[in-house]
């Protein structure tokens, strides 16, 4: 199957809504001003999807939307089965796959979101060792499973990432600490996903509206 490269779109930073479950919320996210919607396939994950729910959500977003989804120390067959039957322009890793795994997805013509952390490996300072991935994915790294698990951190330890490592900002992240967190570290791109919820895998778009405005006037 022949992808075509996915172009980041402007204003930055991007940002991506992650975890949706319902096709009408990923829509209404995507009308309030969202640019990425995150689709979670990992099943110790409340908010993780089968195959028939998450083509249901992306057959319905628009071209110009970031479709992502989100994995956790999977093979490369059980990725790209996902990304070929549910319409997926975007993997994020959120485990501990090598520089070569995300080079190797990265070479399908996807772009590749990788997971570093402030508490356990991979750590912020391993970030220069993924040249293929085309964000990293910062966060503390504390919790039960991977994510952010609603656990703000200190927002600034991210600034220590190589300057050419194009960051995306998550954790914790909400309307009342997105903008100094943005101010903290300067990211590229957000990811938020509790932090604008009613319930696992259903966003409040009154709250997705208010984070966007938020960052957009940052």
């Amino acid at each position: 199957m022949t992808r075509k490269k996915f172009d980041l779109p402007d204003p930055r930073p991007l940002i991506k809504i992650c975890g949706l479950t319902q096709p009408d919320n990923a829509t209404d996210c995507v009308r309030a001003g969202a640019d990425a919607i995150g689709l979670v396939f990992f099943d110790k994950s409340p908010r993780n999807l089968t195959i028939d729910q998450a083509q249901a959500i992306t057959k319905v977003l628009p071209d110009h939307i970031l479709t992502c989804g989100v994995f956790v120390n999977e093979s490369i067959s059980f990725i790209m089965e996902r990304v070929d039957k549910c319409n997926l322009r975007a993997v994020q890793l959120h485990g501990q796959e090598s520089p070569e795994f995300v080079k190797r997805l990265a070479n399908e013509n996807l772009l590749v979101i990788k997971a570093v952390f402030a508490v356990k490996k991979p750590f912020f300072s391993d970030a220069f060792l993924y040249t293929a991935a085309s964000f990293c994915l910062v966060e503390y790294g504390k919790g039960i499973i991977p994510g952010g698990n609603a656990e703000v951190w200190d927002y600034g330890l991210s600034a220590g990432l190589p300057p050419q490592t194009p960051l995306m900002l998550a954790g914790g992240l909400s309307c009342e600490n997105i903008k100094q967190a943005i101010s903290l570290a300067s990211p590229t791109a957000v990811d938020v996903s509790s932090g604008v919820e009613k319930g696992y895998g259903f966003k409040d778009i009154e709250k997705v509206k208010s984070f966007i405005r938020l960052v957009r006037s940052s």
